[in-house]
């Protein structure tokens, strides 16, 4: 995985501008934040992320995937002060369930989400190595 990064551009915070790389595609749809038997276990913003994170890195696992194979995630928020404000959490969950690997990544606030209950939901796309 090669990661895109423009001399001239300052370095960003927490994802790669782009990523290019070779092999096999896996695409997983909007993860959301809740349990295995499909119940919401916290309300809270930050704890529905390390829930998401956890359920994707269980998907990617059917794939032979691992989290340094994510080559893109796009994550639709409610409310993106809730977001910003849950920045610290964020950041702590994501480096003990994905690691130090910033793919390319999307941010986007959204009027609503299928889930009455969710507050984030997370697509991947990964990039197994042939």
């Amino acid at each position: 995985m090669k990661f895109l990064q423009p001399p001239n551009w300052p370095r960003p915070k927490g994802y790669a501008n782009g990523v290019a790389t070779r092999g096999s595609l896996v695409f997983l749809s909007g993860i959301v934040g809740w349990n295995a038997q499909g119940e919401f276990a916290a309300l809270d913003f930050a704890s529905q992320v390390r829930q998401a994170l956890r359920n994707i890195v269980e998907i990617l696992n059917q794939a032979q995937a691992k989290p340094e194979h994510i080559a893109r995630m796009t994550w639709y928020v409610l409310d993106k002060n809730e977001y910003m404000a849950a920045a610290k959490e964020m950041g702590v969950a994501y480096r003990e369930i994905i690691g130090r690997h910033y793919p390319a990544m999307t941010v986007v606030e959204v009027s609503g989400l299928i889930e009455a209950n969710a507050r984030v939901e997370i697509e991947v796309t990964a990039v197994v190595p042939d």
